[in-house]
């Protein structure tokens, strides 16, 4: 690594971030998910995710490379108990739209870890911008949906509830899209995309917040809290960003996004959120 503070400080975030989402988040959140099959894949989790993990802190190459493999095995996998679950179900109800999309975009962002850590520019995407894809992917594709999900449930499928399970999957998938076509498509999907990380904020402080009680544990409505407020704050940067990309106005570049937005939606609301969601779940309330 080298370059400026600033651009070496986001380099080390990403990979923290990505870490972070491989090796505690998406198996905790898959813990919270009924489905054909996942079970002794989240058991088996934690060996490719490490794996994973740990290629982010070597060169780009062959290792690193082989290093990332399994886990995007691993996430294939995931893709499959996906397929075995909407076949099982045959539900494309909003909450299960959501599920269905926290077990599939880990896919699309571990085949480009594998390709940024090959240093390979996959289907034309620079390697930057791989290396973004892959928490973007984790957070706003796999964390975010798993969580609008959970709200969904949580609020009896209500009008917003429906809003923010619909939105988030959307939003994330308009977004990737965007990469494809063009900036002004990327905002659209920002724009969606934030209708449901706010709808989620909102829906966690008027409908989960007030049924936490303190024998679910004195730290859980504080980390649920923060996960409400800062949602909102880190989605208005990445409306700013989209919007700037887009027009040309100013805007934050891509290394203070990542130390803001970025670790803002990592630390502030996936990790607080998910948390706290595995500390409150009960058998009776999985996906």
């Amino acid at each position: 690594m080298s370059g400026p503070p600033t651009v070496v400080l986001a380099e080390v975030a990403v990979r923290l971030v990505v870490a972070l989402g491989m090796i505690v988040l998406l198996p905790l959140g898959l813990r919270l998910v009924r489905a054909p099959g996942l079970a002794p894949l989240t058991r088996l989790w934690p060996a490719p995710a490490l794996a994973g993990a740990v290629s982010l802190w070597l060169p780009r190459g062959v290792t690193a490379s082989l290093l990332a493999a399994p886990y995007l095995l691993a996430t294939l996998a995931l893709v499959a108990v996906a397929a075995a679950r909407l076949l099982r179900d045959r539900s494309l109800r909003a909450g299960d739209v959501a599920v269905l999309t926290a077990l599939v975009t880990p896919s699309v962002g571990a085949l480009a870890l594998v390709a940024e850590r090959a240093g390979v520019e996959l289907l034309g995407f620079d390697l930057p911008v791989l290396a973004l894809t892959v928490p973007h992917l984790h957070y706003a594709g796999a964390v975010a949906a798993l969580v609008a999900a959970l709200v969904h449930r949580a609020a009896d499928g209500s009008g917003l509830a429906r809003l923010g399970a619909w939105s988030v999957p959307a939003g994330t998938g308009v977004v990737l899209l965007g990469y494809f076509v063009d900036d002004w498509l990327e905002l659209v999907g920002a724009v969606v995309l934030s209708v449901g990380m706010w709808s989620v904020a909102a829906l966690l402080l008027t409908r989960v917040l007030p049924s936490v009680t303190r024998a679910d544990g004195a730290w859980v409505r504080p980390a649920l809290w923060v996960a409400a407020v800062v949602l909102p704050l880190t989605m208005l940067l990445a409306l700013s960003w989209a919007l700037g990309e887009a027009t040309g106005l100013p805007h934050l570049p891509v290394r203070w996004m990542v130390l803001t937005h970025g670790v803002g939606n990592a630390l502030g609301f996936g990790l607080c959120a998910t948390v706290a969601w595995y500390r409150l779940a009960r058998e009776e309330e999985l996906l």
